[in-house]
């Protein structure tokens, strides 16, 4: 059987660990002066180096080699034989399926025994974090009085599942993810020494797809390697499930110009051409992210092919550092949001619709010329402002002699919304959010609109606690008492600009009542 590459090509030196130099240092440090600990932990994402920082530790204290600062040397006989995991002083354990009180005093049990062939006998717990509670217990004390000849090294994922009292007892280091630059450089050793053809764009995308995993990313190419041919960009992102770069370029185009259909044809046709969803809107946040970097003077950091870099500068150049930020959250929450696998486009769709809606780019088209009663059907309605029926607020209390009218106008609101924002935000940042999601648009009949780009964002606006403590804070900031109503952009359902908001009229239509004349 053929062994997988992410294990052959396993680090057997200190040196050809990747990008964990401040732990790789200190436990060769350790190694040298003879001050290894007795109980070691070791944390981070997971394909970082951990299990194999701990068997060369392992290796180490096991090394023949007289020259300290030479162990482990990879030649001597206990070297060799931890290497090929013949050697009986290390053992591993995976505490996911050995969790329990009698795994662990069984390793209590045959602990005491000497080492059979080296000086230490090494103890890795993978998954630690999966211990029970009983197990954690039952360990306790072995960590921190083991016998001189052990050394445990224990490996997690997931820290803040692990006690206090085990933390206490081990010296922590935590694993970082592997930046994209040294994985491509690592997945281009392999390819040379095994004689695979990769383009660089196919080996960049890997390392986008393994999320700062040396083992995934390996492991993926190890998956492209099996097809027998160059593993080619085209190879890499129908394998792997990833939309092409050119679909979200035209996606982020169709952005800026305002055009859904295109936008949309441009997400089915990457779902349908094999792209999974979720990595479809990882890979446009990545973009977003990319053009953030730009923005920010930071494109030095950006690694992607010239073309994808002219594209980046000009599409950094056409949205605000804001517009990125709100497509950025809505392609994120795409990314993560679990609800939509009865429909796996479902959740682009929605984002590419949110922030097509943006309130900040939103106007009020003017309402709709009256139709006439004899008229064989309404004439079609232009879109602008939906108001849901009116939610009685509690008036501010006010101290000062102030009109019960606003006497303020839309600019000076518009000046002041920050101040608004963080006098809410002090009281309830939940209500603060969503005041930075909606935008002041107009003050009709002596009431403040509110602009919201979905359904939901105006009913969780237009609660009375929200809609209270809006119009507490508008009063603190302008000295003025200004109910406030939430709206929605872009309805075909909208009140002409006489109709009060708060009025008969305007509840009618919510509920779905239509204006055929007026007199």
């Amino acid at each position: 059987m053929t062994q997988a590459l992410y294990r052959k090509w396993r680090p057997l030196l200190w040196d050809e660990v990747v990008s964990q130099e401040h732990i790789i240092q200190t436990l060769k440090n350790a190694v040298a002066s003879n001050r290894v600990a007795h109980a070691y932990l070791f944390s981070g994402p997971r394909g970082t180096g951990k299990t194999t920082a701990a068997r060369l530790l392992a290796k180490a204290v096991n090394c023949l080699n007289p020259d300290v600062t030479h162990r482990p040397c990879n030649e001597c006989a206990h070297c060799k034989a931890v290497n090929e995991n013949r050697f009986m002083d290390l053992i591993e354990i995976d505490a996911a399926s050995n969790n329990g009180v009698d795994d662990v005093r069984e390793l209590k049990e045959k602990i005491n025994f000497s080492p059979s062939q080296g000086t230490y006998k090494v103890y890795i717990i993978d998954e630690v974090h999966m211990l029970s509670a009983g197990a954690f217990n039952a360990l306790l004390k072995t960590l921190e009085e083991p016998p001189p000849h052990a050394i445990f090294i224990l490996a997690t994922t997931e820290t803040h599942k692990i006690p206090a009292t085990v933390l206490s007892r081990c010296q922590r280091h935590e694993f970082r993810r592997v930046p994209l630059g040294e994985i491509t450089r690592r997945l281009n050793e392999i390819c040379k020494s095994e004689g695979l053809e990769a383009d660089t764009d196919a080996l960049n995308t890997i390392s986008r797809q393994s999320s700062g995993g040396m083992r995934d990313a390996i492991s993926l190419l190890d998956q492209l390697s099996s097809t027998g041919g160059k593993i080619t960009l085209e190879l890499a992102q129908t394998v792997l499930g990833t939309a092409t770069s050119q679909s979200v370029i035209a996606l982020v185009q169709a952005v800026i110009d305002q055009q859904p259909g295109s936008g949309l044809d441009e997400i089915h046709r990457a779902l349908d051409g094999g792209a999974d969803a979720r990595a479809l809107a990882r890979q446009i946040v990545d973009y977003l992210r990319n053009l953030m970097l730009v923005q920010m003077g930071n494109g030095d950091q950006v690694e992607v092919p010239a073309d994808t870099r002219a594209q980046m500068i000009k599409h950094a150049n056409a949205l605000t550092s804001s517009e990125v930020l709100r497509m950025m959250r809505a392609f994120n929450a795409a990314a993560t949001d679990p609800r939509g696998g009865w429909s796996p486009s479902l959740g682009l769709e929605l984002a590419f619709a949110e922030v097509l809606e943006l309130p900040a780019q939103a106007e009020v088209v003017s309402a709709p010329r009256a139709a006439s009663r004899t008229s064989a059907a309404p004439a079609p309605q232009a879109e602008s402002t939906r108001i849901q029926p009116p939610i009685s607020q509690t008036p501010t209390k006010i101290t000062e002699s102030q009109p019960k009218v606003a006497t303020v106008t839309l600019e000076q609101v518009t000046k002041a919304w920050k101040h608004i924002s963080s006098l809410v935000k002090a009281k309830d940042t939940n209500v603060a959010a969503l005041l930075n999601s909606g935008k002041p648009i107009e003050i009709r009949e002596g009431i403040l609109l509110l602009a919201f780009a979905s359904d939901i964002l105006q009913e969780k606006f237009n609660r009375p606690e929200s809609l209270d403590l809006t119009r507490k804070a508008l009063h603190e900031s302008l000295g003025v008492d200004l109910p406030v109503q939430a709206v929605i952009i872009g309805s075909k359902n909208a009140l002409p600009s006489h109709v009060k908001p708060d009025g008969m009229v305007a509840a009618a239509n919510q509920l779905g009542g239509e204006i055929v004349d007026i007199h």
